[in-house]
């Protein structure tokens, strides 16, 4: 438990930086942490006798950055996605001693799930870069208010469907796939990750109900986000995707609730027009 405690408090000073510094460096770390956690998906169904197309995915999740860090029209992300499918069905057939068609599937899956995500939460970082917000803490680039939003309320959906589940939890929310979730803590999660993200709201000076609106938006994604990757790790048989932060696992488990979180944050901002509503 200390060595979790003491990693999560390196990683939240760390990801603060990254966050605050935005530009190049926040795009490398998410490209980096991008590849790390599809190299824990490919190893983790290695684990089951699959062999996916690593190369491939490599190329088109660095191509998905690319476009994102860019700002290329939607059309090239398209591009890359769709090359990116025929070339696993390809591998299957050039090299079907080696790779089946499921393992072409489960490829093409694992590029959408985790290329796209990373690849969004660049672009959310990169909305009106320039513009700055005034708080009373210290200015923020709007852009890095929203991945604190994103961050901030992933994280108190974690943590009070934890508290509140390990304190009043007795109804399973899905037994076969976390048997350790409950629905009290489920909705602690609500409760508590609304409220949070309300708070953020009166913070940036972003429309307060629309922030709340978010905020259980973001408590119903980040559980969806934890259970898709329980699931995935029960069908494969491991308990941690990897074991490159001590006390957390991997990339792959820290970030799984991110993966649905960012996207629905960027899409949240984009449709609402939240950027001609707040922090003016």
């Amino acid at each position: 438990m200390l060595l979790r405690i003491i990693t999560g408090v390196v990683g939240i000073g760390l990801a603060a930086a990254v966050i605050q510094a935005g530009g190049q460096l926040f795009a490398l770390c998410a490209l980096l942490l991008a590849v790390l956690a599809w190299m824990e998906y490919v190893r983790a169904f290695a684990h089951k006798g699959g062999n996916l197309a690593f190369l491939i995915g490599i190329v088109a999740i660095v191509s998905l950055w690319g476009c994102a860090w860019k700002g290329f029209p939607a059309e090239a992300a398209v591009m890359v996605l769709t090359l990116a499918a025929l070339a696993c069905l390809l591998a299957a057939v050039l090299l079907r001693s080696q790779m089946n068609f499921v393992d072409a599937a489960l490829s093409v899956c694992g590029i959408y799930y985790l290329g796209l995500p990373f690849a969004h939460m660049v672009l959310l970082r990169s909305l009106e870069a320039g513009r700055i917000i005034e708080t009373s803490l210290l200015p923020f680039e709007y852009g890095a208010a929203l991945v604190w939003v994103m961050f901030i309320g992933t994280w108190a959906s974690d943590t009070f469907a934890y508290f509140v589940g390990s304190a009043i939890g007795s109804h399973k929310l899905c037994p076969s796939i976390s048997p350790n979730k409950t629905i009290e803590g489920f909705m602690g999660s609500v409760v508590g990750t609304t409220a949070t993200v309300a708070g953020l709201g009166a913070f940036f000076s972003f429309p307060v109900l629309e922030m709340a609106a978010l905020g259980l938006a973001i408590s119903i994604f980040a559980t969806l986000g934890d259970l898709v990757e329980s699931v995935a790790k029960r069908h494969v048989g491991i308990k941690d995707s990897g074991n490159i932060i001590p006390g957390h696992g991997g990339v792959w488990d820290r970030f799984d609730s991110v993966l649905f979180t960012a996207p629905l944050v960027y899409y949240f901002v984009v449709l609402t027009n939240l950027l001609g509503k707040g922090a003016l």
